[in-house]
């Protein structure tokens, strides 16, 4: 397997030994380089060969020396970067699978790649790792990985995923601890099956592997109306989520002192739904989850209040801001909002419910150019602010591929995006942006 060199740094190791635009690499090490990972291990040693294939077709041994960790200095064909694996499991609380048709293509790849989790953070299930894989990721010592575990009771664990693989993850999680292997835990909670006494025993389970276990989130299901051929589940409602975050609490308290963490962290979604207090900076410990929604909010308010003695503005001009979001996250804006605007300036917090994917669906950023339009029409406001989270990558579009220009022109106000931060909702609403170009 050779991979071809698209450039090479000028003045880098790569360049003084006489590598070239256009060689192939062939091998490092003795090893073939399966993908980026495989390269970038391998050239983090201080010393070592390389098999190379030089434009002439000639093969030469490039002896390497360097320092520990110093960057080599070429580019490979990105072609070294394989497509994401596929997921291999039918889960019942997949979101693709809840996804309604004719939609574009990307919305429906299902990765289960463990090379996207420790480069991107992506949560994987194990379910397709053979025990080769597995040697590779022991012996790259890939650390940290995400790992959607949901419960270690294998028989539940399996009619979760639905998938007879899914049965292993606790033999796959403590050999991972035994070489060393570090990872985050994700548990998507399904009402009536992996919560209560499950839910316990899991999270026990999974602290008996700390300190190679290093934290665990709870996140609860998404459901949409797009679930034929699934079987019924009961979406979390404020009861639920208060009796959840209570049923933790003790843990957290007994993990703390046991381990000297608290392990287990709710998902804000369940603080939005509980209207329980978001807990305070210290009890995020260094926000282990914050890319899994666990604790976006307490960071959110503290950059806001950072941001506001920073930027500080007492007046505006008389102006109407309304901001467009999810109905989970509004009345936590709204709060914000009503303490932080300065004075001259009035916003009202609209919450979008969700025709689109369904009124269980409640994070902002899955709200569609259709409803944000549709349930806006009314608006009366000098601007209308929604966040970046709803916008895709891909051109500029929302979900449902309506693109910013167009819910711009059928928006009553013109249409402000927000960055997802507490300093870009206090330029939002202050007016300090205004009044520093004023």
């Amino acid at each position: 397997m050779s991979t071809a060199i698209t450039h090479v740094q000028p003045g880098s190791i790569a360049d003084r030994l006489g590598l070239r635009e256009g060689d192939l690499l062939e091998a490092i090490a003795g090893e073939p380089i399966i993908d980026q990972i495989d390269y970038q291990a391998l050239t983090a040693q201080e010393r070592f060969d390389m098999v190379v294939t030089r434009t002439d077709g000639t093969q030469k041994i490039f002896h390497v020396r360097k320092e520990d960790w110093e960057p080599l200095g070429v580019t490979l064909d990105q072609t070294i970067v394989s497509k994401p694996r596929p997921c291999r499991n039918h889960c019942i609380f997949c979101f693709i699978d809840q996804m309604p048709p004719g939609m574009r293509k990307t919305l429906y790849v299902k990765d289960d790649d463990w090379r996207l989790s420790l480069m991107m953070g992506n949560y994987i299930t194990m379910t397709n790792i053979d025990d080769k894989e597995l040697d590779r990721i022991i012996r790259r010592r890939v650390s940290p990985l995400f790992i959607s575990v949901q419960c270690t009771d294998p028989d539940m664990r399996v009619k979760l995923l639905r998938n007879p693989s899914a049965a292993l993850i606790m033999d796959r999680l403590k050999l991972l601890k035994k070489h060393g292997i570090r990872y985050h835990c994700q548990v998507v909670l399904c009402p009536g099956w992996n919560d209560g006494n499950i839910l316990m025993k899991t999270l026990e389970d999974l602290a008996s592997l700390t300190p190679a276990a290093q934290s665990v989130a709870l996140v609860p299901i998404g459901l949409t109306k797009f679930r034929e051929g699934l079987p019924c589940i009961k979406p979390y409602d404020r009861q639920m989520a208060i009796d959840l975050i209570e049923s933790v609490k003790p843990l957290q308290e007994r993990f703390l002192r046991e381990l000297g963490t608290r392990f287990v962290f709710p998902a804000d979604e369940f603080y939005c739904l509980s209207g329980l207090p978001i807990p305070e900076d210290h009890e995020y410990e260094d926000y282990p989850q914050i890319e899994n929604g666990v604790g976006m909010l307490r960071m959110f308010e503290t950059d806001l209040q950072y941001a506001a003695e920073d930027y500080p503005v007492e007046e505006t001009p008389p102006r109407h801001l309304c901001i467009a979001t999810g109905t989970s996250i509004a009345p936590f804006l709204q709060s914000l909002a009503d303490k932080y605007a300065s004075q001259g300036t009035t916003v009202t917090v609209k919450p979008i419910i969700n025709h689109f994917f369904g009124e269980s669906v409640t994070v902002a950023g899955l709200i569609t150019g259709q409803d944000l339009v549709a349930q806006c029409r009314d608006v009366t406001a000098d601007e209308i602010l929604i966040v970046r989270s709803m916008i895709r990558a891909e051109g500029d579009m929302f979900l449902d591929n309506m693109t910013v220009e167009e819910v711009r022109q059928a928006l009553p106000a013109p249409l402000r995006i927000t960055e997802s931060s507490g300093e870009g909702f206090w330029r939002a609403i202050s007016g300090w942006e205004e009044c520093l170009n004023g």
